[in-house]
């Protein structure tokens, strides 16, 4: 018999007004109307023993102090702790500023609940089954690096009783910037078009996940500009860049949508592990030759970055520590993984490959987003990824330097070591 329940709602978060947006490190960051709305969407999973709430939010990832805020308020209300809500965000760079913003925060906190209680009202018992498609919309940032992790992992629900679609839930592992720094609009970039295609085409909800794609930048682009992450001829410039990646998405995912075949669940499961890494503090010369360098590549200002670099030194502080929450949602062998952090493509294939299950999808941007964290080889590369991005961001991340090289290498095993199932101990 069947006991695994579901629920699922949707929520117009779409500012109202004009707002600070963030994702480009540009001087002004205002909107300016808004390109497509964006949404909350929160689904509710039930067993006779286990409760667990997954939301996927257009943004480019709270704070961990808002994310961690609202999963306790969520909590709340279905009477779980914090670690059986997941918020996962679609990474759009073109959605509002909630540090800057905490109006804005308070009105999506108010609607992901709202949604909780709707998802609540509806929960019924379902069937699911799961598969991957492949896809190339996504390419490795670094010219002449053919690093992808091209699945694109699908899971479809239907009703018991009626094997009516109640839902199809995408991981995709593709930067959500199709749009750059010269657009100004709101919008949940190319993740919005992808639900709006493949629910015309289904006629049911569609949720779409992000996944480790801290290196993985969209195939096509919409932009009058050249930007660093799109700049050789790998990349295509398109005026209808959000349809081309959707299409895409549909095209390749459609056979394996109609192949599978919905049977019940067993288990759900949702829980987290916490792991402590560090960063180091660099010298003063040190960040003073990657300021110089980031501004000379990308344009960008350092100013900041280099008083609290000072600070830090002045205070004897030459280590910053950051603890992750690595959290999991199993359906049986499904399952979304995920930390904060801004996750290269390898983490993925490595974890997925370690534990010999395709079906295992570590992401990133899940309950925050804490900056970039690179594999030993980009670390030794530099650029972006590594060094220029923590200039503008290191204020909402805690700390001005990327983790320590080896973190890499410990993260993997560690999200590994606490899957369920794993028996990589006896390997």
């Amino acid at each position: 018999m069947n006991t695994i329940k579901m629920g699922f709602s949707q929520k117009d978060i779409t500012p109202s007004d004009s707002i600070q947006t963030v994702g480009f490190g540009r001087q002004d960051e205002w909107s300016r109307g808004i390109l497509n709305p964006l949404h909350a969407q929160i689904s509710i999973w039930q067993s006779a023993d286990e409760m667990g709430c997954l939301a996927a939010i257009d943004h480019i990832g709270f704070s961990k102090q808002h994310s961690d805020s609202l999963r306790d308020e969520i909590g709340n209300l279905l009477s779980v702790s914090r670690e059986k809500v997941m918020l996962c965000f679609t990474h759009s760079h073109s959605a509002p500023n909630d540090s800057s913003a905490p109006e804005y925060f308070q009105f999506v906190s108010t609607q992901v609940k709202s949604g909780v209680a709707e998802a609540l009202q509806n929960m019924d018992y379902v069937y699911a089954a799961w598969g991957n498609a492949y896809t190339d919309i996504g390419l490795n940032r670094r010219s002449g690096c053919d690093t992808v992790d091209k699945r694109i992992g699908i899971l479809e629900v239907r009703g018991a009783k009626d094997e009516e679609l109640k839902l199809i839930l995408l991981r995709l592992s593709v930067h959500n910037n199709v749009l750059k720094a010269d657009n100004y609009r709101i919008s949940p970039d190319f993740f919005g078009t992808v639900r709006d295609v493949l629910q015309a085409k289904y006629d049911c909800p569609v949720m779409v996940t992000q996944g480790a794609s801290g290196n993985i930048a969209p195939k096509y682009f919409q932009s009058e500009l050249l930007p660093p992450d799109a700049s050789d001829s790998r990349f295509i410039r398109s005026e209808t860049a959000l349809n081309d990646m959707a299409r895409a998405v549909l095209l390749q995912t459609e056979p394996v949508i109609a192949s599978l075949e919905p049977r019940p669940l067993k288990t759900i499961s949702m829980y987290s592990r916490n792991i402590t890494l560090f960063a180091d503090v660099p010298s003063y010369e040190q960040a003073a030759a990657i300021a110089k360098e980031a501004a000379e590549a990308c344009g960008i200002d350092g100013t900041l970055w280099l008083r609290e670099v000072q600070r830090l030194l002045q205070n004897k502080t030459d280590v910053q520590e950051e603890e992750i929450e690595v959290q999991y949602l199993f359906l049986d062998t499904f399952c979304l993984c995920g930390v904060a952090n801004e996750i290269m493509c390898e983490f993925a294939l490595d974890v997925s490959r370690l534990l010999q299950n395709e079906f295992f999808y570590f992401g990133g941007y899940t309950n925050g987003c804490t900056g970039y964290f690179p594999t030993e080889e980009e670390f030794d590369m530099g650029g972006y990824e590594v060094y220029w991005s923590m200039l503008f961001y290191f204020m909402h991340h805690g700390r001005v330097f990327p983790l320590q090289r080896n973190s890499a290498s410990e993260l993997i095993r560690f999200v590994a070591d606490h899957a369920l199932g794993s028996n990589l101990d006896r390997l």
